[in-house]
């Protein structure tokens, strides 16, 4: 109970400070419609209203403040505008609608998932390479730890380029730029736990005369979960972040990219908000399903 009671205060502090951010934020947005409107007598001009400080005019002008957090198209929304539209965009629109955020958020899903398996697989093959071979060790593991400084905001759009001019298009370049992201915390995470394994434990398994195979097969790899499975929960989130961004040079249509590309053509910020926690919405959900497929393996294998 006390864990939720705290939950809840950090949550409601977060949202009372979002409310009150959102009022300088957007007064002047509100006063430039008041004015034009004719609700504010003998406006200030647009070169004096410049000069003056946010926090001013709320002092000048407390009735404007209701309406920073109902302005149409506010430079921050108010909570409660994200979740109206996060309701209207899930709730109210059928699922196979262009306008629906599930039907975006499975685009996005499926190239995540496409991506992290591939991701998943390449990672988990080259830690047991490196762990196995000095030769993988000294050459592989420094071009992965490299290939991590390279910007994917920079490295997206040639990857989508490359892979178009091969007549590759669709969801396998968004899968790519998510295995990209995903492999190198499953490379680090598996050759950390294929090595966590003492001296003790395999000296004692070199007394029983059993081999490497029979080595990696009953304590390598049976050590090697916790750290994958922290490695993996990293992995998922960086994957979903890779097929966002790759949605974004490819102008496309559908995917949450998409609506955060369509939310800033047209000035939409609630739309970019709501779509931004959609994608925090469905991270978390990835995460979480891992965290019980991770509860159901441990215990199986009697480390939980």
């Amino acid at each position: 109970m006390k864990q939720v009671l705290a939950v809840l205060t950090v949550v409601a502090v977060i949202i009372a400070f979002w409310y009150a951010a959102s009022v300088p934020m957007n007064i002047r947005g509100v006063l430039v419609e008041a004015e034009r409107a004719g609700e504010v007598v003998d406006p200030p001009k647009a070169a004096d209203r410049r000069q003056i400080d946010e926090f001013e005019l709320i002092l000048d002008n407390p009735f404007a403040i209701d309406d920073t957090w109902e302005q149409e198209r506010p430079r921050l929304p108010a909570p409660h505008q994200v979740a109206e539209e996060l309701w209207d965009t899930t709730v109210e629109k059928k699922i196979t609608s262009k306008r629906s955020l599930v039907y975006h958020a499975w685009v996005t899903l499926s190239a995540t998932l496409l991506g992290f398996a591939f991701g998943t697989g390449l990672g988990i093959l080259l830690a047991v390479g490196i762990v196995h071979s000095k030769v993988m060790d000294m050459s592989v593991m420094p071009w992965a730890i490299v290939s991590q400084t390279i910007p994917i905001i920079a490295l997206a759009p040639m990857i989508i380029v490359v892979l178009y001019s091969v007549g590759v298009q669709g969801i396998i370049p968004k899968a790519v730029i998510s295995a990209y992201l995903s492999f190198f915390p499953v490379v680090v995470g598996m050759v950390k736990g294929l090595r966590s394994p003492d001296m003790m434990q395999l000296d004692l398994l070199r007394t029983y005369g059993a081999s490497k195979a029979q080595g990696f097969w009953k304590l390598r790899l049976p050590a090697s979960m916790p750290y994958l499975f922290a490695s993996l929960k990293i992995g998922i989130a960086a994957s979903l972040v890779g097929a966002i961004v790759g949605e974004l040079p490819t102008g496309a249509v559908a995917g949450l990219g998409a609506r955060l590309l369509a939310g800033s053509y047209y000035g939409q910020t609630v739309q970019i908000w709501s779509a931004l926690f959609g994608a925090a919405i469905l991270a978390a959900c990835l995460v979480g399903l891992l965290g019980l497929i991770e509860r159901a393996v441990l215990k199986r294998m009697g480390m939980a």
